[in-house]
Parts: C-alpha cells; sequence; structure tokens
C-alpha cells in the first residue's frame, strides 16, 4: 500500500507541474496585457513600472521559474487587476462557499441516483422505470445552466419557495444544489440500473435467494456493493464536473464562491488569479482521483489481490 500510494503521489505532482506549465505558456501566449482596461492602453511609463512589479518584463522562461518557486512556497501571488488583494485571499474567501456548493451537490447526486438507479432496476419495466429513464436523459441532456434559469423561474418567481440568489441560509443552497446535480444524478442512475440489472441475474444472488435472506439483505449487502463500483470509479470526473460547472451556477446564483473570482479573473485578464484558480483546482481533483483509487481498493478487496498476483 505505501509503494502504490508514494508511486500516485509522484504521478500526482508530475501531472500538476504539467498542468501549471502548459496553462502558464498558453495563458501568455494570448496577445494583450492584463492592464489593458476596456481596449485602452495605459500610460507608457506607469505600464513599464507594473510590468516591472509583477516580473512581466523579465524573459518568459525567467517568469516561469519565479512562478515555479514561489508556487512550492504555496504562493500564489498578488491580483494584477488589484494589486491589494492576493489570490492566496481569494481562495480563503471564496473556496469554503463553493466546497460547501459542490459537497452538498455531490452528495446529494450520488444517494439520489443510486437510489434512483436501484429502485429503477427493481421494478424493471415498470412505470417507476420508464418515469426514472426519463429523468435520466432529461439530465444528461439538459445543462446546468439551463436547469438553473427554469428553477428560478419556477421556484423563485412563479411559486416564491426559495429565494432568488446570493448566499446565506439553507434556502439559497436548494436551487445551485439541484442545477448542480441534476446532470450527475442522471449518469449515475443510469449507471446504476443497468449494473443492478447485471449482478441480479448473478449465480451467487440466486443463491442469496435459495438460502433465505431477506430481499433488503440481498440487495444491499451483496449487489448494490459490487454495482456502485462503476460509480464509485465515476466519482473523480463527477466532482470535476460539479466544480467547473460551478463556476457558471455561481455566476447565476450571484454566489461569492471562487467563481466569482474566476469569471472576473478571466475578464480582465488576471493571470495571477487564472494561474491560481487552475492551479488550486488542479490540486484538488488530482486529490480527489488519488481519494477514488483508494476507495475502490477498500470496496472490492479483490482489486488488490489481483494487483499482487499481477506484480509476483
Amino acid at each position: 500500500m505505501l509503494s502504490f500510494v508514494f508511486r500516485r503521489f509522484i504521478s500526482m505532482i508530475v501531472t500538476l507541474w504539467l498542468i501549471v506549465t502548459v496553462t502558464f505558456f498558453l495563458m501568455h501566449a494570448v496577445p494583450g496585457s492584463p492592464f489593458e482596461k476596456e481596449g485602452k492602453a495605459l500610460n507608457a511609463t506607469v505600464e513599464q513600472n507594473l510590468n516591472a512589479y509583477y516580473n512581466l518584463d523579465k524573459p518568459l522562461v525567467v517568469q516561469y521559474v519565479l512562478y515555479l518557486q514561489k508556487l512550492v512556497q504555496f504562493d500564489l501571488g498578488p491580483s494584477t487587476a488589484n494589486a491589494s488583494d492576493t489570490v492566496n485571499k481569494m481562495i480563503a474567501r471564496g473556496f469554503p462557499v463553493s466546497f460547501q456548493l459542490g459537497v452538498i451537490a455531490v452528495v446529494f447526486a450520488i444517494f439520489s441516483g443510486v437510489g434512483l438507479g436501484v429502485v429503477a432496476a427493481l421494478r424493471h419495466n415498470r412505470l417507476i422505470d420508464y418515469a426514472a429513464m426519463v429523468i435520466a436523459v432529461l439530465g444528461i441532456s439538459i445543462p446546468s445552466f439551463v436547469v438553473a434559469p427554469l428553477l428560478i423561474k419556477y421556484l423563485a418567481v412563479e411559486w416564491k419557495l426559495l429565494p432568488t440568489a446570493t448566499w446565506g441560509s439553507w434556502q439559497h443552497v436548494v436551487m445551485p444544489a439541484l442545477a448542480l446535480a441534476f446532470g450527475p444524478i442522471a449518469i449515475i442512475a443510469r449507471l446504476t440500473r443497468t449494473n443492478m440489472l447485471e449482478i441480479l441475474t448473478q449465480e451467487y444472488i440466486e443463491t442469496a435467494k435459495a438460502k433465505g435472506l431477506k430481499p433488503a439483505t440481498i440487495v444491499f449487502k451483496h449487489a448494490l456493493r459490487n454495482a456502485i463500483l462503476p460509480v464509485v470509479t465515476l466519482l473523480g470526473a463527477l466532482i470535476a464536473n460539479v466544480l467547473t460547472g460551478s463556476f457558471v451556477i455561481e455566476k447565476i446564483f450571484a454566489i461569492p464562491g471562487m467563481g466569482k473570482y474566476f469569471v472576473a479573473g478571466i475578464i480582465n485578464r488576471d493571470y495571477s488569479v487564472i494561474m491560481g484558480t487552475t492551479v488550486f483546482y488542479s490540486a484538488l481533483l488530482i486529490f480527489m482521483m488519488f481519494v477514488v483509487d483508494v476507495l475502490y481498493g477498500i470496496i472490492d478487496p479483490r482489486i488488490k489481490l489481483h494487483r499482487k498476483e499481477s506484480e509476483g
């Protein structure tokens, strides 16, 4: 296990370095200056001083090395749009909000999707199965930025059940979490249903029925454990989808999370904010993929056994 963790850690570092490198050079390849506002250039002397302050007057390779040195020290630098603010402070302000929204959306998607998939499989070719698959098709077809305005129109404007936007209470979480979770619920439900239908026909399930085990025990202890393995594999991509999708949702619902700073950074061509948020979220997603690998081995011990046999 220690050897596996070490190899994955090295892989994580290399992957993150590649992401940082590609993002850095692509961002600097975009023409224009981060100090141009609405197409208007600054005074030449002022721009020269700003370039010197942010090390933008140095060769690109030198800038890259300096950035890596600061990154190793967990210093993401000052904002080029607002020198009095730093990327670290922005993340400290915005990430707790985005994290709370993301966790709620992911948890809701997992439990709702798995539950819907199990019920659909147990009621195969019945009304509830057809209804679940209709919901799944809609969830896959309709993106979150389309679901969000529909939720606002009906739940907030028409029926006045929830507040329209901003952040502060549990009521403010409901609509953005639903918008983020709608697509993942559909994907998880379809995947769970497909796997449950296959597993319920396996011989060991028939043996469990012949032994007189309760239906609930057969479903939740034997069938579901194997059926959710592909869902666990999907968790990394699911979390990535929710976190990146939250940028747009946060903007729609005026949520003071990371999306606010990321969108503003792109609009203002704020190099530090773009790089900082990209590096931060990349590190987070790479770490989550590592956690998924570990969870996969915990849920299905046969994977560990297979690895040992392969190494032997």
